[in-house]
């Protein structure tokens, strides 16, 4: 393994993001181009004292579920899985797709099948996350397809991946810490706010806080990380919101979506292109036409669109928000198979005012 910045990845991981100790059950979930960054990984995790378990995956394999699967197995929940969600102290994701578009013919009715059906493992796992009796972290491995996707070639986009992380510098856990620091004085500042509005020429939004906390993404669950995160209360949301670049899900590419919300509630959506698709995500579930996330990017290292969510949704200068699922830790009561960010530019003439007081004007935050 010639690149440093690969084994300075892997410790980030496991030292820092999920902070492995002696004996924790840690699972390892990678696709198989990143092998070599699971390699590292699965050492640091054994010199620390904890017990790995790997399993590989690929979209291939995604493919054959759904398009050869009866509905009785998509709606096959594995007991193996069962047992990682209620078990397992630690989670380390990494992905590098073959082919970031292997879904895109699928039937979305099937995968919503199969996303309704393994819901009740995801809300474990964020119940567990929101309790502090399980660590997790995702991160992505350079890998040709993501590198296309991006518009960069391979030796651009891993200097841009090692870049966001952190990874090419000395110490990447310094600069981790000092980012905590920062946010740390916005996320206190907000705390015990209410009416939050978002005003410029692609959103006029409002929403309440009341009662709900930021959380300060530090680089501990999304690596690269850099947000400030919360569930505004679920009936809350009023106004209009048009999001800048295209969202991506499923292997579908959604563009131009705008949606306007009533009580909370999205009462309209539309998009450019793959609008059923939209739609057929927004109704899946009672849930999914509500807001469980309202987040601000603060990782001014991410400048430019990737189509990949783990980068844009930090794009220092956005906001985003999640229809579907909210997180526990944020107060959010939101309940879906869904949790799907959308990201808007606030770079130019767009401004956030809480409890009438400015915020945030133009992509930077004006409070001390």
């Amino acid at each position: 393994m010639s690149d440093s910045r690969v084994r300075k990845l892997a410790d980030l991981l496991t030292s820092y993001c999920v902070s492995v100790r002696p004996g924790d059950w840690v699972l390892i979930r990678s696709d198989l181009t990143a092998r070599p960054l699971t390699e590292a990984v699965n050492e640091h995790v054994l010199n620390a004292g904890g017990n790995p378990t790997v399993l590989w995956e690929d979209e291939t394999l995604d493919e054959q579920l759904y398009r050869r699967a009866s509905d009785a197995q998509l709606e096959w929940v594995s007991p193996v899985d069962r047992l990682l969600a209620d078990r397992v102290d630690a989670r380390i994701v990494l992905r590098a797709p073959q082919n970031t578009r292997a879904l895109t013919g699928v039937n979305p009715q099937r995968q919503q099948l199969h996303q309704r059906a393994q819901r009740p493992i995801a809300d474990t796992y964020r119940q567990r996350a929101a309790s502090g009796s399980h660590r997790w972290v995702a991160t992505n491995f350079p890998c040709p397809a993501l590198a296309q996707e991006a518009d960069m070639s391979l030796q651009e986009y891993e200097d841009f991946v090692y870049a966001a992380t952190y990874a090419d510098q000395p110490d990447p856990v310094a600069c981790w810490q000092a980012i905590h620091d920062q946010q740390q004085q916005l996320v206190e500042w907000l705390a015990g706010k209410d009416k939050v509005v978002v005003r410029g020429p692609n959103v006029d939004l409002s929403l309440s806080i009341a009662g709900r906390t930021f959380i300060n993404s530090d680089g501990k669950r999304n690596m690269p990380s850099g947000e400030i995160f919360t569930g505004p209360v679920e009936e809350s949301v009023e106004g209009w919101i048009r999001f800048t670049y295209p969202a991506i899900r499923g292997g579908r590419e959604v563009e131009n979506v705008e949606l306007t919300f009533e009580q909370g509630r999205v009462v309209k959506a539309t998009a450019a292109k793959n609008e059923p698709f939209l739609l057929s995500q927004l109704d899946s579930d009672a849930g999914a036409r509500y807001l469980g996330e309202f987040a601000i990017g603060t990782n001014y290292q991410i400048q430019r669109f990737t189509k990949n969510i783990l980068y844009d949704e930090k794009i220092g200068g956005t906001v985003h928000v999640a229809v579907g699922a909210g997180y526990p830790e944020t107060g959010s009561r939101n309940q879906s198979s869904v949790h799907w960010d959308f990201i808007c530019d606030m770079r130019h003439e767009s401004e956030i005012w809480v409890d009438n007081e400015l915020f945030y004007r133009d992509g930077q935050f004006l409070i001390a």
